[in-house]
């Protein structure tokens, strides 16, 4: 009679750990399961929602991460539903600040040269935390200056020059128009968009 207790309870006791088991290994399939799917539809719903389009001229100003050392690696030009968005792609370490806005003319830094760039007006893009290839380790974007635009409101894009911690560019637009400005990252990009 022991003997057959001792099996009932070794039994009882191999299937509660059976159990136990299962619920944990569905407990570990249903958490990736749910969090995917949250993913999922958080993307699905950001690609079908339209983003903003820019409402205000003002300039924009965000200060830089202390120690960034970045440099641009890259320029782009796209179009998007109500607006141009211009993309200063970067590399090196940190967090770019930038201050932009709208100026009456190009003018270089450190050596006040005019700079041609075609358009009804012109923003000035100030990235800061900027270093030169050197210091940040990456090559400096070495693709087409000025970079065209679109067809849209930017008509090009032009310069990304370093001088003393700022990289300088202008942002030629068919008209002044509003603009935002933002930071993204994974890479670091300054990406700044104009209303059409």
């Amino acid at each position: 009679m022991t003997t057959n207790r001792t099996r009932s309870f070794a039994a009882v006791a191999a299937i509660a750990v059976g159990v136990s088991l299962t619920a944990c290994s569905q407990d570990a399939e249903t958490t990736p399961t749910a969090a995917t799917s949250a993913v999922t539809s958080t993307s699905s719903a950001a690609a079908s929602t339209t983003e903003p389009v820019p409402t205000d001229s003002s300039d924009k100003t965000s200060a830089a991460g202390t120690e960034s050392k970045l440099t641009v690696v890259d320029v782009r030009v796209g179009e998007h539903d109500g607006f141009d968005r211009v993309v200063y792609e970067m590399g090196g370490i940190g967090t770019p600040g930038w201050r932009v806005k709208y100026v009456d003319a190009a003018t270089q830094e450190g050596s006040g040269k005019p700079v041609d760039i075609k358009g009804a007006a012109v923003i000035q893009v100030l990235i800061d935390g900027s270093a030169y290839p050197f210091d940040s380790g990456v090559e400096q974007y070495s693709g087409p200056n000025p970079v065209p635009g679109v067809g849209g409101v930017v008509t090009e894009v032009n310069g990304s020059n370093v001088f003393e911690g700022v990289t300088q560019s202008f942002i030629g637009v068919t008209e002044k128009q509003p603009f935002t400005v933002t930071t993204l990252s994974d890479p670091p990009r300054v990406v700044v968009d104009v209303a059409r």
